[in-house]
């Protein structure tokens, strides 16, 4: 069988040490099988291995190989949805429970980098930032609609305090928030993978699986070499999940998205780029984001593909914006680029529920992934232990299939992002 290993990016290349795991072999059972092994299949895993459940976890290439690990490493707190879109969606009451967890994803990431000693390079704050007073004007009326539901630590930036996080003049102004900040996430995941196996969870690469008998009183997975019969199945897939269950094929569409990364920075030049060592993003629909690395690299990402195509020259997609941001940059090696998928759904918010008794299922982050599968690992994780009261909040959301599955939905996705691109150039 082929070896999958990780692809060619800055946090490949940065990893802290992990051992290559065996791949499962044979028929086994245990109470909970988990497919897939970036963040939310991971902290479920260790959710509930520390409840004292019996956990395995199969992975079909590396833990974190996904978005997991490719990511832009940015704690970015609440929904890709506002507040008001979720109160028509859930009622009050449904969006007042989701409101309560919109720090939790990056209180879990805090916590494990804490509990379980990761170094994963973990800074405070994130700046989100407006080139149109049409933008302005929704982050303002956001930080709004959050106050009431008790969400704090943000501040309004008008274009004087957004130039004091972020050293250009293109910005006209925008938001910090403090409980926001960023990691190296395959290092974070990779940590909280050896936590779980400390306490008693069984990860297996380079397993990929084939089918999900999810209809049975007691579900079973089949991969290439084995099974795993289980109590309770996880699917945390995520992109990466494909065909492999036709329910929740038609739930999510692939989305790539390309990052690079720099030689290391002078001192001077990454103190002019990014004054407060904080991530930022900005506020158009194909949005751009970057931030400083541990060894003062700039990391800069965006463009998105529907679909999940690969682009052909990552530097060549990105560099562009990068070097109008920061003129300075012309004349710095990118060292790095690498691109990966994430899974969108139609309403942008995370599909969540069951399949059959026993088998739950956790993906379509739209672009938060890095803090809603923290929180959903837990939410997951305390479902199947038996409180299922706020995991059944999400579980209970409308999920829409993609019109004309993916082979209609792809372009039809293209034009939706063309018009809302033009709208943001156009100011409306």
């Amino acid at each position: 069988m082929q070896q999958i290993e990780h692809t060619g990016s800055y946090y490949a290349a940065t990893a802290n040490g992990a051992p290559a795991r065996p791949a499962l072999s044979g028929d086994i059972e245990t109470d909970i099988c988990i497919v897939g092994a970036g963040f939310t299949g991971i902290v479920t895993g260790l959710t509930l291995a520390e409840l004292g459940y019996k956990v395995v976890v199969l992975e079909g290439a590396r833990v974190g190989w996904g978005a997991s690990g490719r990511n832009g490493g940015q704690i970015i707190n609440g929904f890709s949805r506002e507040i008001d879109y979720i109160e028509k969606t859930v009622g009050r009451e449904g969006a007042l429970a989701l409101a309560s967890l919109a720090l939790e994803g990056g209180n879990v990431i805090r916590e494990n980098a804490k509990k379980y000693n990761i170094d994963c390079g973990l800074k405070h704050g994130s700046v989100l930032t407006a080139y149109t007073e049409r933008q302005m004007k929704d982050i303002a009326e956001t930080i709004e609609l959050w106050k009431p539901l008790g969400r704090d630590g943000i501040d309004l930036l008008d274009k004087a305090d957004v130039r004091d996080h972020v050293g250009t003049d293109k910005y006209i102004g925008g938001w910090l928030d403090h409980n926001g900040g960023h990691i190296h996430p395959l290092n974070l995941v990779l940590g909280e993978a050896a936590a779980a196996e400390a306490a008693g969870a069984r990860i297996y690469e380079q397993t990929r699986v084939t089918r999900v008998d999810h209809h049975l009183d007691t579900p079973v997975v089949h991969t290439e070499s084995g099974s795993v019969t289980a109590r309770y199945v996880v699917l945390a897939g995520n992109a990466y999940l494909g065909k492999t269950v036709k329910e929740l094929y038609p739930k999510i569409l692939p989305a790539s998205t390309q990052i690079i990364v720099t030689e290391p920075l002078s001192d001077s030049m990454a103190k002019d780029i990014l004054p407060t060592d904080m991530c930022v993003e900005d506020a158009n629909y194909v949005l751009d984001y970057f931030r400083l690395t541990a060894d003062k690299r700039l990391l800069f990402g965006g463009g998105t593909v529907y679909g999940g195509e690969d682009v052909e020259d990552v530097e060549k997609a990105l560099r562009p914006n990068m070097e109008r941001l920061f003129p300075a940059t012309k004349d710095v090696k990118v060292e790095f680029g690498w691109q990966g998928n994430i899974a969108l759904t139609w309403s942008r918010l995370p599909h969540v529920g069951r399949l059959g008794k026993g088998t739950y299922f956790a993906h379509g982050y739209s672009g938060h992934g890095v803090t809603s599968s923290h929180m959903m690992g837990r939410l997951v994780g305390a479902a199947v232990h038996g409180d299922a009261s706020l995991f059944d909040v999400f579980a209970g959301m409308p999920a829409r299939s993609f019109p004309g599955g993916q082979m209609l939905s792809v372009p039809l996705s293209t034009i939706g992002c063309w018009w809302y691109s033009m709208r943001d150039k156009l100011g409306v």
